[in-house]
């Protein structure tokens, strides 16, 4: 159960357009919106916040979500795990390199660029911060420091979400809720207690 109830999205008209353009891209609005809505303040600022990190720049879209996939994953939010890897996959990443993400290290499926910016992600995660001199070496290899900016905006993005929804208890829905049980058992991912 939600430790605070996401409102009815009818309650928050003003933000419908927003919805909308969620609902088409991802197949649902996330309960976690609906639960910033009792701020409304916030989600209007998370909006942007959001529109400026996930639409903007120039990184692939491919590779911010399995940025945001293995940032997740190493902070231990389901939530975010069913999520990133449900929104891979509609943006036509393979099942076989989702599932493949947690050994991006050793996988042929990942690049050394890839593993560059998976590798910070998954370091920069975990609490303290594992991320030392020769990540930021590992990833001037491969992206300019603009891109390193995208790939940290990413990962913080995630770790604000991260916190957000485990501290909610925030409930997971049917689309990725499906996603997880199917393709991420085999890496132990279970929905949780607040899911369904």
């Amino acid at each position: 159960m939600p430790r605070v109830e996401p409102l009815p999205r009818e309650s928050l008209s003003e933000f419908e357009p927003l919805f909308e353009m969620i609902e088409k891209s991802a197949g649902f609005v996330p309960n976690s919106l609906l639960t910033m809505g009792h701020w409304p303040e916030l989600l209007q600022g998370f909006n942007g916040l959001v529109g400026a990190i996930m639409a903007g720049g120039s990184l692939p879209a491919e590779l911010k979500q399995l940025v945001a996939f293995v940032s997740s994953n190493a902070a231990g939010c389901r939530y975010c795990q069913a999520h990133t890897s449900h929104g891979a996959a509609k943006l036509g990443v393979s099942q076989q390199k989702i599932e493949s993400a947690f050994e991006f290290e050793t996988s042929e499926l990942f690049s050394e660029a890839e593993r560059a910016a998976l590798r910070l992600a998954r370091d920069a995660s975990i609490v303290p911060s594992a991320v030392e001199d020769t990540h930021f070496e590992k990833l001037r290899e491969h992206w300019s420091d603009r891109e390193i900016v995208e790939l940290v905006a990413q990962i913080s993005l995630f770790g604000w979400l991260n916190r957000w929804n485990d501290t909610m208890a925030t409930r997971l829905e049917a689309s990725p809720l499906s996603f997880g049980q199917t393709h991420l058992a085999r890496h132990g991912w279970s929905a949780g207690p607040h899911s369904g």
